[in-house]
């Protein structure tokens, strides 16, 4: 199981830490230092089915200067995940994966079971 987070987040620590509370043996990845390549995300958006907008950090500082909101619409996969291997910053996180599920943010459930 990959654990893909950013270690100076909050909410990814509180996730981590549901993790580890649980016994979980999970293998880190810091999502700045080792970015998904284009064709991960590619692979995790088809594996997760709801397209590319679960994917974008959209409360994020770098998704806000760049004006993403109106320009993702017209993305394509391809396009979109270029552009998120990119920028680490711009990736929803944390992303939890395992063989054959991934799950995008904290959901508290998903972490609890």
């Amino acid at each position: 199981m990959q654990f893909i987070y950013y270690p100076r987040c909050s909410t990814c620590l509180k996730a981590l830490k549901k993790l580890k509370e649980q016994g979980l043996d999970v293998e880190l990845r810091d999502i700045v230092q080792q970015t998904p390549s284009q064709e991960e995300l590619l692979h995790w958006i088809q594996q997760n089915g709801q397209g590319i907008k679960p994917f974008f950090n959209t409360s994020g500082k770098l998704y806000r200067e760049m004006n993403l909101k109106e320009k993702v619409k017209d993305m394509s996969e391809q396009e979109a995940a270029l552009l998120l291997s990119q920028n680490g910053m711009l990736i929803k996180r944390p992303i939890l994966v395992d063989d054959q599920n991934i799950y995008i943010g904290y959901q508290k459930e998903i972490y609890e079971k």
